[in-house]
Protein backbone atom coordinates (compact mmCIF):
# COMPACT_ATOMS: atom_id res chain seq x y z
CA UNK A 1 0.00 0.00 0.00
CA UNK A 2 1.39 3.46 -1.08
CA UNK A 3 1.39 6.27 1.50
CA UNK A 4 -1.72 8.47 0.15
CA UNK A 5 -3.45 4.70 0.26
CA UNK A 6 -2.66 4.15 3.74
CA UNK A 7 -3.99 7.87 4.47
CA UNK A 8 -6.93 7.51 2.51
CA UNK A 9 -7.90 4.47 4.15
CA UNK A 10 -7.68 5.69 7.31
CA UNK A 11 -8.63 9.18 7.21
CA UNK A 12 -12.19 8.98 9.19
CA UNK A 13 -9.89 6.95 12.29
CA UNK A 14 -7.06 10.10 12.61
CA UNK A 15 -10.16 12.78 12.06
CA UNK A 16 -11.75 11.28 15.31
CA UNK A 17 -8.64 10.33 17.16
CA UNK A 18 -8.02 14.55 16.70
CA UNK A 19 -11.91 15.06 17.41
CA UNK A 20 -10.72 12.95 21.15
CA UNK A 21 -8.30 15.41 21.87
CA UNK A 22 -10.12 18.36 21.12
CA UNK A 23 -13.60 17.54 23.09
CA UNK A 24 -11.03 17.89 26.39
CA UNK A 25 -10.50 22.18 27.12
CA UNK A 26 -6.82 21.61 27.58
CA UNK A 27 -7.33 25.47 28.27
CA UNK A 28 -3.82 26.34 29.99
CA UNK A 29 -4.63 29.73 31.01
CA UNK A 30 -7.47 28.85 33.53
CA UNK A 31 -6.74 26.98 36.25
CA UNK A 32 -10.47 25.22 36.57
CA UNK A 33 -8.90 23.42 33.27
CA UNK A 34 -6.15 22.19 35.28
CA UNK A 35 -7.44 18.47 35.47
CA UNK A 36 -8.14 19.24 31.68
CA UNK A 37 -4.20 19.15 31.23
CA UNK A 38 -3.67 16.13 32.76
CA UNK A 39 -6.66 14.42 30.82
CA UNK A 40 -5.37 15.80 27.44
CA UNK A 41 -1.90 14.44 28.10
CA UNK A 42 -3.10 11.41 29.01
CA UNK A 43 -5.33 10.98 26.11
CA UNK A 44 -1.82 11.66 23.86
CA UNK A 45 -0.17 8.63 25.75
CA UNK A 46 -2.92 6.64 24.29
CA UNK A 47 -2.63 8.36 20.67
CA UNK A 48 1.25 7.72 20.93
CA UNK A 49 1.04 3.89 21.88
CA UNK A 50 -2.12 3.01 19.42
CA UNK A 51 0.05 4.74 16.61
CA UNK A 52 3.52 2.53 17.31
CA UNK A 53 5.33 4.08 19.93
CA UNK A 54 7.40 1.97 21.94
CA UNK A 55 6.34 4.08 25.06
CA UNK A 56 4.64 6.87 25.79
CA UNK A 57 4.23 8.20 29.86
CA UNK A 58 3.14 11.46 31.57
CA UNK A 59 5.97 13.44 33.08
CA UNK A 60 5.82 16.06 35.39
CA UNK A 61 7.27 19.37 35.52
CA UNK A 62 6.89 22.35 37.86
CA UNK A 63 3.46 23.12 36.01
CA UNK A 64 1.83 21.18 33.45
CA UNK A 65 2.58 17.76 32.60
CA UNK A 66 4.90 16.88 29.92
CA UNK A 67 4.04 14.22 27.46
CA UNK A 68 7.19 11.79 26.14
CA UNK A 69 7.15 9.00 23.57
CA UNK A 70 9.90 6.98 21.45
CA UNK A 71 10.29 4.87 19.26
CA UNK A 72 13.59 2.95 18.46
CA UNK A 73 14.83 1.92 15.63
CA UNK A 74 18.92 1.57 15.88
CA UNK A 75 21.30 2.82 17.82
CA UNK A 76 23.22 3.82 14.59
CA UNK A 77 20.30 6.38 13.13
CA UNK A 78 19.92 9.52 13.48
CA UNK A 79 16.60 10.71 16.14
CA UNK A 80 14.33 13.10 15.55
CA UNK A 81 12.34 14.97 18.10
CA UNK A 82 9.23 15.84 17.78
CA UNK A 83 7.91 19.23 19.61
CA UNK A 84 4.00 19.71 19.68
CA UNK A 85 1.54 21.65 22.97
CA UNK A 86 -1.37 20.19 23.78
CA UNK A 87 -2.71 23.65 25.39
CA UNK A 88 -5.08 26.03 23.62
CA UNK A 89 -6.33 29.45 23.91
CA UNK A 90 -9.70 30.65 25.71
CA UNK A 91 -12.02 30.00 23.18
CA UNK A 92 -14.06 33.39 24.43
CA UNK A 93 -16.06 35.06 23.23
CA UNK A 94 -18.62 31.99 22.62
CA UNK A 95 -21.27 34.09 21.18
CA UNK A 96 -18.52 34.65 17.85
CA UNK A 97 -17.93 31.21 17.40
CA UNK A 98 -20.45 29.52 14.37
CA UNK A 99 -20.37 26.02 16.67
CA UNK A 100 -19.14 24.57 19.83
CA UNK A 101 -15.68 25.02 20.37
CA UNK A 102 -14.59 21.89 21.80
CA UNK A 103 -16.94 19.59 19.41
CA UNK A 104 -15.06 19.36 16.52
CA UNK A 105 -17.25 20.05 12.75
CA UNK A 106 -16.15 19.61 9.27
CA UNK A 107 -18.25 21.44 7.26
CA UNK A 108 -16.95 24.03 3.86
CA UNK A 109 -14.48 21.71 3.47
CA UNK A 110 -12.83 22.25 6.44
CA UNK A 111 -12.46 21.22 10.49
CA UNK A 112 -13.52 23.85 12.90
CA UNK A 113 -13.08 23.73 16.46
CA UNK A 114 -10.33 25.37 19.14
CA UNK A 115 -6.79 23.74 18.49
CA UNK A 116 -8.32 22.67 14.85
CA UNK A 117 -4.87 24.00 14.22
CA UNK A 118 -2.88 25.07 17.30
CA UNK A 119 -1.82 22.91 17.59
CA UNK A 120 -3.37 19.92 18.26
CA UNK A 121 -4.29 19.80 14.60
CA UNK A 122 -0.90 20.47 13.96
CA UNK A 123 0.61 17.68 16.30
CA UNK A 124 -1.66 14.82 15.35
CA UNK A 125 -0.38 15.57 11.66
CA UNK A 126 3.10 14.75 13.18
CA UNK A 127 1.93 11.61 15.02
CA UNK A 128 -0.26 9.96 11.98
CA UNK A 129 2.63 10.81 9.49
CA UNK A 130 4.70 8.87 11.84
CA UNK A 131 2.15 5.88 11.59
CA UNK A 132 2.10 5.82 8.47
CA UNK A 133 5.76 6.11 7.93
CA UNK A 134 6.03 3.05 10.39
CA UNK A 135 3.00 1.01 8.62
CA UNK A 136 4.83 1.43 5.38
CA UNK A 137 8.32 0.53 6.36
CA UNK A 138 9.79 4.00 5.63
CA UNK A 139 11.28 4.60 8.89
CA UNK A 140 14.93 4.57 9.17
CA UNK A 141 15.53 7.07 12.10
CA UNK A 142 14.73 7.01 15.95
CA UNK A 143 11.99 9.28 17.09
CA UNK A 144 11.23 11.10 20.60
CA UNK A 145 8.14 13.09 20.89
CA UNK A 146 7.50 15.86 23.55
CA UNK A 147 4.36 17.62 24.05
CA UNK A 148 3.79 19.99 26.54
CA UNK A 149 0.84 21.78 28.17
CA UNK A 150 2.07 25.55 28.44
CA UNK A 151 2.96 26.83 25.15
CA UNK A 152 0.20 29.49 24.91
CA UNK A 153 1.15 30.64 28.78
CA UNK A 154 5.16 30.87 27.41
CA UNK A 155 6.29 27.65 28.25
CA UNK A 156 7.51 29.23 31.80
CA UNK A 157 8.26 25.14 32.66
CA UNK A 158 9.87 23.63 29.55
CA UNK A 159 13.44 25.18 29.79
CA UNK A 160 13.80 23.67 33.72
CA UNK A 161 12.49 20.24 32.01
CA UNK A 162 14.65 20.28 29.35
CA UNK A 163 17.48 21.00 31.26
CA UNK A 164 16.64 17.66 33.73
CA UNK A 165 16.28 15.74 30.83
CA UNK A 166 18.70 16.30 28.09
CA UNK A 167 19.80 12.56 28.05
CA UNK A 168 16.28 11.80 27.32
CA UNK A 169 15.58 14.13 24.80
CA UNK A 170 19.12 14.00 22.90
CA UNK A 171 18.62 14.17 18.85
CA UNK A 172 19.91 14.86 15.89
CA UNK A 173 16.92 17.29 14.41
CA UNK A 174 13.91 18.38 16.12
CA UNK A 175 10.62 19.04 14.42
CA UNK A 176 7.95 21.13 14.53
CA UNK A 177 4.63 21.95 13.22
CA UNK A 178 3.63 24.91 15.11
CA UNK A 179 3.93 27.84 11.96
CA UNK A 180 2.04 28.06 8.75
CA UNK A 181 2.78 28.52 5.48
CA UNK A 182 2.62 31.36 2.68
CA UNK A 183 -0.77 30.48 0.95
CA UNK A 184 -2.34 27.85 -0.09
CA UNK A 185 -1.10 28.10 -3.41
CA UNK A 186 2.40 28.64 -2.34
CA UNK A 187 4.18 25.91 0.23
CA UNK A 188 6.17 26.98 2.32
CA UNK A 189 8.85 26.32 5.06
CA UNK A 190 9.56 28.67 7.91
CA UNK A 191 13.62 29.27 8.19
CA UNK A 192 13.66 32.54 10.81
CA UNK A 193 11.23 33.60 13.54
CA UNK A 194 12.08 36.40 15.65
CA UNK A 195 12.44 36.65 18.95
CA UNK A 196 10.62 38.81 21.69
CA UNK A 197 11.08 41.36 24.58
CA UNK A 198 8.08 42.06 26.98
CA UNK A 199 7.55 44.92 29.16
CA UNK A 200 5.23 46.50 31.43
CA UNK A 201 5.78 50.52 32.43
CA UNK A 202 4.25 52.43 35.10
CA UNK A 203 4.22 56.11 35.25
CA UNK A 204 3.35 58.19 38.58
CA UNK A 205 2.48 61.49 38.92
CA UNK A 206 0.88 63.05 42.23
CA UNK A 207 0.10 60.87 44.96
CA UNK A 208 -3.51 60.58 44.34
CA UNK A 209 -5.64 61.29 41.19
CA UNK A 210 -6.55 65.37 41.02
CA UNK A 211 -8.86 67.71 40.35
CA UNK A 212 -7.90 68.91 36.12
CA UNK A 213 -9.33 72.03 37.03
CA UNK A 214 -7.38 73.14 40.18
CA UNK A 215 -3.97 71.62 39.35
CA UNK A 216 -3.93 71.08 35.47
CA UNK A 217 -0.85 73.09 33.75
CA UNK A 218 0.62 73.08 37.08
CA UNK A 219 1.27 68.92 37.75
CA UNK A 220 2.53 66.95 34.78
CA UNK A 221 -0.18 64.41 33.57
CA UNK A 222 1.61 60.74 33.86
CA UNK A 223 -0.51 60.11 31.03
CA UNK A 224 0.52 63.09 28.91
CA UNK A 225 4.18 62.33 29.66
CA UNK A 226 4.04 57.98 29.00
CA UNK A 227 2.53 58.96 25.68
CA UNK A 228 5.52 61.21 24.74
CA UNK A 229 7.96 58.71 25.97
CA UNK A 230 6.82 56.12 23.98
CA UNK A 231 6.24 58.18 20.56
CA UNK A 232 9.82 59.08 20.73
CA UNK A 233 10.93 55.83 20.85
CA UNK A 234 10.66 55.37 16.96
CA UNK A 235 11.31 58.07 14.30
CA UNK A 236 9.35 59.34 10.95
CA UNK A 237 11.48 56.90 9.41
CA UNK A 238 10.25 53.86 11.44
CA UNK A 239 13.11 53.08 13.22
CA UNK A 240 13.86 52.35 17.12
CA UNK A 241 15.66 55.41 19.02
CA UNK A 242 17.06 54.01 21.30
CA UNK A 243 20.81 53.71 21.49
CA UNK A 244 22.75 50.55 20.59
CA UNK A 245 19.62 49.43 19.43
CA UNK A 246 20.71 48.05 16.18
CA UNK A 247 24.44 47.01 17.23
CA UNK A 248 24.13 43.28 16.86
CA UNK A 249 21.19 43.39 13.71
CA UNK A 250 22.37 41.54 10.93
CA UNK A 251 21.49 42.84 7.42
CA UNK A 252 20.07 40.87 4.93
CA UNK A 253 22.07 39.65 2.07
CA UNK A 254 21.66 40.51 -1.91
CA UNK A 255 20.50 36.76 -1.74
CA UNK A 256 18.25 36.42 0.47
CA UNK A 257 16.38 40.16 -0.28
CA UNK A 258 15.98 38.26 -3.90
CA UNK A 259 14.26 35.32 -2.25
CA UNK A 260 11.75 37.48 -0.34
CA UNK A 261 10.93 39.06 -3.16
CA UNK A 262 10.15 35.76 -4.88
CA UNK A 263 7.32 35.14 -2.47
CA UNK A 264 3.60 35.77 -3.75
CA UNK A 265 2.41 39.32 -2.08
CA UNK A 266 -0.04 41.34 -2.90
CA UNK A 267 0.07 44.69 -0.62
CA UNK A 268 -3.09 46.10 -1.90
CA UNK A 269 -5.58 42.86 -1.02
CA UNK A 270 -2.85 43.35 2.57
CA UNK A 271 -4.58 46.10 3.43
CA UNK A 272 -7.82 45.58 2.43
CA UNK A 273 -7.77 42.27 4.55
CA UNK A 274 -6.95 45.04 7.66
CA UNK A 275 -9.16 47.59 6.10
CA UNK A 276 -6.02 50.07 6.38
CA UNK A 277 -5.61 52.76 3.47
CA UNK A 278 -1.74 52.88 3.94
CA UNK A 279 0.97 50.70 5.20
CA UNK A 280 4.23 51.74 7.77
CA UNK A 281 7.13 50.98 8.55
CA UNK A 282 11.06 51.46 8.56
CA UNK A 283 12.52 53.06 5.79
CA UNK A 284 14.23 51.69 3.53
CA UNK A 285 12.51 47.78 3.51
CA UNK A 286 9.68 46.18 1.73
CA UNK A 287 6.61 45.02 3.55
CA UNK A 288 7.47 41.01 3.85
CA UNK A 289 11.22 42.43 5.19
CA UNK A 290 9.94 44.60 7.91
CA UNK A 291 7.22 41.93 9.11
CA UNK A 292 9.45 39.19 9.36
CA UNK A 293 13.75 40.19 9.43
CA UNK A 294 13.43 43.32 10.89
CA UNK A 295 12.91 44.50 14.39
CA UNK A 296 9.84 46.61 15.51
CA UNK A 297 8.57 48.27 18.56
CA UNK A 298 4.89 48.23 19.19
CA UNK A 299 2.60 49.53 22.48
CA UNK A 300 0.55 46.55 23.45
CA UNK A 301 -2.01 48.32 25.47
CA UNK A 302 -1.84 51.80 27.49
CA UNK A 303 -4.61 52.49 30.51
CA UNK A 304 -4.93 55.18 32.97
CA UNK A 305 -7.13 57.49 34.70
CA UNK A 306 -11.21 57.30 34.32
CA UNK A 307 -12.16 55.35 31.27
CA UNK A 308 -16.04 54.61 32.27
CA UNK A 309 -19.10 55.98 30.99
CA UNK A 310 -19.27 60.18 30.92
CA UNK A 311 -16.97 62.67 32.33
CA UNK A 312 -14.62 62.97 34.87
CA UNK A 313 -12.25 66.09 34.80
CA UNK A 314 -9.46 63.80 36.72
CA UNK A 315 -5.13 64.44 36.45
CA UNK A 316 -4.29 60.69 37.05
CA UNK A 317 -1.81 59.62 39.89
CA UNK A 318 -1.09 57.11 37.61
CA UNK A 319 -0.13 55.76 34.16
CA UNK A 320 0.53 52.12 32.63
CA UNK A 321 1.32 50.81 29.06
CA UNK A 322 2.22 47.07 27.87
CA UNK A 323 4.93 47.29 25.63
CA UNK A 324 7.49 44.68 23.12
CA UNK A 325 9.52 44.59 20.58
CA UNK A 326 9.65 41.77 18.11
CA UNK A 327 13.52 41.03 17.63
CA UNK A 328 15.81 39.38 15.03
CA UNK A 329 18.38 36.34 15.25
CA UNK A 330 21.51 37.70 17.00
CA UNK A 331 19.19 40.23 19.28
CA UNK A 332 19.53 38.58 22.70
CA UNK A 333 16.29 39.57 24.42
CA UNK A 334 17.70 39.79 27.95
CA UNK A 335 20.22 42.59 26.65
CA UNK A 336 17.80 44.29 25.16
CA UNK A 337 15.56 43.99 27.77
CA UNK A 338 18.03 45.68 29.90
CA UNK A 339 19.32 48.74 27.10
CA UNK A 340 15.17 49.30 26.91
CA UNK A 341 14.76 49.37 31.26
CA UNK A 342 17.84 51.77 31.39
CA UNK A 343 16.82 54.24 28.69
CA UNK A 344 13.03 54.70 29.44
CA UNK A 345 14.70 55.54 32.95
CA UNK A 346 17.61 57.78 31.77
CA UNK A 347 14.66 59.99 29.46
CA UNK A 348 12.10 60.06 32.59
CA UNK A 349 11.56 63.39 33.05
CA UNK A 350 11.86 64.31 36.89
CA UNK A 351 8.40 65.30 37.80
CA UNK A 352 7.22 61.40 37.21
CA UNK A 353 8.54 58.73 38.91
CA UNK A 354 8.92 55.45 36.28
CA UNK A 355 8.67 52.08 36.82
CA UNK A 356 9.95 49.21 33.98
CA UNK A 357 8.96 45.73 34.42
CA UNK A 358 10.32 42.83 32.26
CA UNK A 359 8.27 40.57 31.33
CA UNK A 360 8.42 37.25 28.95
CA UNK A 361 10.75 37.05 26.13
CA UNK A 362 12.99 35.30 24.27
CA UNK A 363 15.36 34.86 21.10
CA UNK A 364 15.17 34.52 18.02
CA UNK A 365 16.17 31.71 15.62
CA UNK A 366 17.18 30.97 11.69
CA UNK A 367 17.45 27.36 10.03
CA UNK A 368 20.30 26.80 7.78
CA UNK A 369 18.72 25.36 4.57
CA UNK A 370 21.95 23.36 3.99
CA UNK A 371 21.05 20.70 6.92
CA UNK A 372 20.13 17.51 5.70
CA UNK A 373 16.89 17.28 7.84
CA UNK A 374 16.01 20.66 5.78
CA UNK A 375 16.25 19.32 2.42
CA UNK A 376 14.24 16.14 3.58
CA UNK A 377 11.75 18.17 4.73
CA UNK A 378 11.87 20.11 1.15
CA UNK A 379 11.63 16.93 -1.00
CA UNK A 380 8.75 15.77 1.22
CA UNK A 381 6.51 18.84 0.98
CA UNK A 382 7.75 19.06 -2.58
CA UNK A 383 5.86 15.34 -2.76
CA UNK A 384 3.04 16.02 -0.91
CA UNK A 385 1.67 19.52 -2.58
CA UNK A 386 3.20 18.87 -5.83
CA UNK A 387 5.66 22.19 -5.76
CA UNK A 388 8.73 22.76 -3.82
CA UNK A 389 8.18 25.03 -1.08
CA UNK A 390 9.83 28.59 -0.60
CA UNK A 391 12.10 29.30 2.14
CA UNK A 392 11.04 32.16 4.07
CA UNK A 393 11.33 33.60 7.70
CA UNK A 394 8.35 34.58 9.97
CA UNK A 395 7.45 37.70 11.91
CA UNK A 396 6.10 35.42 15.01
CA UNK A 397 8.19 33.98 18.21
CA UNK A 398 7.79 30.30 19.55
CA UNK A 399 10.30 31.27 22.13
CA UNK A 400 11.01 27.44 22.93
CA UNK A 401 12.64 26.76 19.50
CA UNK A 402 15.80 28.96 20.59
CA UNK A 403 15.57 27.07 24.47
CA UNK A 404 16.13 23.42 22.04
CA UNK A 405 18.79 25.39 20.41
CA UNK A 406 20.46 26.66 24.00
CA UNK A 407 19.99 23.70 26.17
CA UNK A 408 19.68 20.60 23.72
CA UNK A 409 22.15 22.07 21.10
CA UNK A 410 19.89 21.15 18.46
CA UNK A 411 18.49 22.61 15.34
CA UNK A 412 14.87 22.99 14.42
CA UNK A 413 13.03 22.26 11.33
CA UNK A 414 9.67 24.17 11.43
CA UNK A 415 7.53 22.05 9.36
CA UNK A 416 4.19 23.74 9.47
CA UNK A 417 0.62 23.50 7.54
CA UNK A 418 -1.43 26.42 8.95
CA UNK A 419 -2.82 29.17 6.73
CA UNK A 420 -3.26 32.81 8.05
CA UNK A 421 -7.39 32.21 7.10
CA UNK A 422 -7.10 29.46 9.97
CA UNK A 423 -7.87 31.77 12.48
CA UNK A 424 -5.98 30.54 15.64
CA UNK A 425 -6.18 31.97 18.61
CA UNK A 426 -9.48 33.43 17.36
CA UNK A 427 -13.47 32.52 16.95
CA UNK A 428 -14.04 29.90 14.56
CA UNK A 429 -10.46 28.66 14.09
CA UNK A 430 -10.95 26.16 11.88
CA UNK A 431 -7.84 24.16 9.40
CA UNK A 432 -8.53 22.83 6.10
CA UNK A 433 -8.86 19.31 5.49
CA UNK A 434 -6.75 18.96 2.31
CA UNK A 435 -3.97 20.17 4.23
CA UNK A 436 -4.29 18.44 7.16
CA UNK A 437 -4.35 15.05 4.93
CA UNK A 438 -1.25 16.48 3.29
CA UNK A 439 0.27 17.71 6.17
CA UNK A 440 -0.07 13.52 7.46
CA UNK A 441 1.80 12.72 3.59
CA UNK A 442 4.29 15.00 3.88
CA UNK A 443 5.64 13.63 7.42
CA UNK A 444 5.75 10.21 6.01
CA UNK A 445 7.99 11.76 3.17
CA UNK A 446 9.81 13.09 5.40
CA UNK A 447 11.06 10.02 7.65
CA UNK A 448 11.56 8.13 3.63
CA UNK A 449 13.91 11.16 3.32
CA UNK A 450 15.81 11.34 6.71
CA UNK A 451 18.10 8.39 7.20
Amino acid sequence: MSVKQFIESNKERFLEELFSLIRIPSISAKQEHKPDMLACAERWTEILLSSGADKAVVMPTEGNPVVYGEKFYSENAPTVLVYAHYDVMPAEPLELWKSNPFEAEVRDGRIWARGADDDKGQGMIQVKGFETALKEDLLRCNVKFIFEGEEEIGSPSLEGFCRENKDLLKADIILVSDTSMVNAETPSLTTGLRGLAYWEIEVTGPNRDLHSGHFGGAVANPINVLCKMMAAITDSDGRITIPGFYDDVEELSVAEREMMAKIPFDENKYKQAIDVNALFGEKGYSTLERNSCRPCFDMCGIWGGYTGEGSKTVLPSKAYAKVSCRLVPHQDHTKISKMFEDYITSVAPDYVKVKVTPKHGGQGYVCPIDLPAYQAAEKAVEVAFGVKPLAVRRGGSIPIISTFEQVLDTKTILMGFGLEQNAIHSPNESCRLDFFYKGIESVAEFYREYK
